[in-house]
């Protein structure tokens, strides 16, 4: 056993999905693309008497961290620290619950594969309704396409190749659990009509173009994140809202040449890893 390990996790803007249950977690999931993001997620887990856990200083209870050390079968302590906020649609749950499965398989020894630690985070966040998809995509890296649902047995991933400047505003939360509760026949024939259009042309531009389209059908859209993509489409940008949460992101300079005072990253080349 080791005193402790660091995971660094990138964060996730989904720009589309379509939901595909399953009685199965692991099997569970949805399809769609995003940009992960080199603002991301950095956990340490260590041996501990009792499981806490903490995202930038403050307790919390992450009911996905919970379940991976449950399954594998670990106590600790879990610090997290992140630029990103919790809520908003940058796949934060899932960064945390993947960081402590790879974390907690080096510290308590483990010794499972890549593939498996996934399984076991994209399963935990489905169980607990935070996420669809942000797990395979974090793992991955890049500007991942997911074609399949399911943890990485049953995910078939591609890209699109291609890195990019992204900027961001966050104007509050949306419940993923609640969206994902409610009636997503819609969401989800938008999110497949998406993908078509993607998968056909896979090129930043279409992706733009087709996460816009997926917020306005899907019936997403606030009246702020509206404004503020109009106002980058105003000055010739590309912008869309974050899925889910009331966030828009933009390529480029998309925010800040329409008057807005951004966060900015980049795409993320690399999927998660241990430090």
């Amino acid at each position: 056993m080791r005193d402790e390990a660091t995971a660094f996790v990138p964060g996730h803007i989904t720009g589309f999905f379509s939901a595909h249950p399953d009685d199965d977690p692991t099997k569970a999931g949805s399809r769609g693309a995003g940009l992960t993001l080199t603002d991301g997620v950095t956990v340490t887990v260590e041996p501990a008497a009792e499981t806490t856990i903490a995202l930038d200083g403050e307790s919390l209870e992450i009911e996905p961290v919970t379940t991976v050390l449950e399954t594998l079968e670990a106590t600790a302590r879990v610090e997290a620290e992140s630029e990103l906020p919790l809520g908003s649609g940058f796949g934060v749950s899932g960064a945390m619950a993947l960081g402590t499965a790879l974390a907690a398989n080096r510290v308590f020894e483990r010794t499972l594969s890549m593939n498996e630690l996934v399984t076991i985070a994209h399963g935990a966040e489905v169980q607990a309704g935070t996420g669809l998809g942000d797990v395979v995509a974090q793992a991955h890296g890049g500007i991942p396409i997911r074609l399949e649902p399911g943890g990485p047995h049953e995910n078939t991933l591609d890209a699109i190749p291609a890195r990019a400047r992204v900027e961001y505003v966050t104007f509050g939360e949306l419940s993923t659990a609640d969206v994902l509760s409610g009636e997503t026949d819609q969401l989800t024939d938008a999110g497949k009509e998406a993908l078509s259009r993607v998968v056909k042309e896979p090129t930043l531009l279409s992706f733009m173009y087709a996460s816009r389209l997926f917020a306005r059908e899907a019936g997403l859209v606030t009246e702020q994140v509206a404004r503020t993509i109009g106002d980058v489409t105003d000055v010739e940008g590309q912008a869309s809202m974050a899925m889910l949460g009331e966030t828009v992101f933009a390529l480029g300079t998309g925010l800040s040449d329409a008057g807005y005072d951004p966060n900015v990253c980049a795409t993320h080349p690399a999927g998660a890893m241990l430090q």
